[in-house]
């Protein structure tokens, strides 16, 4: 499965969170089954969300971590970098959030993962369901990514 996690699911999932956006990407990143899709957009948000107060709080890495974090998502064979350039206006709510639909687009992405109710729209859900992207939540994805991992193990 190719997956995009947006930014919300990239900073939970850092290098010394707990819960399931980390197994999420632990999983994604460890089988072969599975391709994490980011794009400079995505790493460079998650840059700038990292460095908030509250989010520096509530994921106790230093500024030396995170870049370590970033890099670490930046290793081929850990993801797969996509370029989607300009992006035409999907959610209404915050053109923002375009480039991230777009990776998923470009990166020919299974899924979206995200916590941002953004994405929920019935029109970016649309637009994602016609271009066969399914936006979906981490604990629902975990849920398929554990099923698929226990029936190619059978």
């Amino acid at each position: 499965m190719r997956v995009v996690l947006d930014t919300n699911i990239l900073v939970r999932a850092g290098a010394k969170a707990r819960g399931p956006a980390r197994e999420l990407l632990e999983r994604i990143t460890a089988s072969q089954l599975h391709t994490l899709i980011l794009s400079p957009f995505l790493l460079h948000e998650a840059e700038r969300v990292f460095a908030y107060d509250r989010v520096r709080a509530f994921s106790k890495l230093t500024d030396i971590e995170v870049a370590e974090y970033l890099n670490y998502l930046r290793t081929p064979g850990i993801s797969e970098i996509v370029f989607p350039g300009p992006a035409p206006r999907v959610v209404p709510s915050d053109s923002d959030d375009d480039s991230v639909v777009h990776t998923a687009i470009i990166g020919e992405a299974n899924a979206l993962c995200t916590l941002n109710g953004d994405f929920f729209h019935p029109d970016v859900l649309k637009y994602c369901r016609e271009r066969d992207v399914l936006v979906i939540n981490d604990i629902d994805l975990l849920s398929i990514l554990r099923s698929l991992s226990e029936s190619t193990s059978h």
